[in-house]
């Protein structure tokens, strides 16, 4: 059985974290071809490919996920 994936997760500089809030979202993305996303509360991970990503960062971009109030 293959080895699972070693994730290395960094934090984003515009997260404020601190430790009596800890909500910042961490990615990682040194696995070629995968790109993983957890919650710094929670410490679950979603993996998405490369091209989800890629697919992802462009619509957020264009406003694709803006909500408003």
């Amino acid at each position: 059985m293959p080895a699972l994936p070693v994730f290395e997760f960094r934090t984003s500089a515009a997260c404020t974290y601190n430790n009596n809030d800890p909500r910042c979202v961490e990615v990682a993305t040194n696995v070629p071809g995968k790109v993983a996303v957890r919650s710094s509360v929670t410490g679950k991970t979603v993996e998405f490919t490369a091209a989800e990503w890629t697919d992802f960062l462009t619509g957020a971009k264009l406003g694709e996920f803006d909500v408003t109030a």
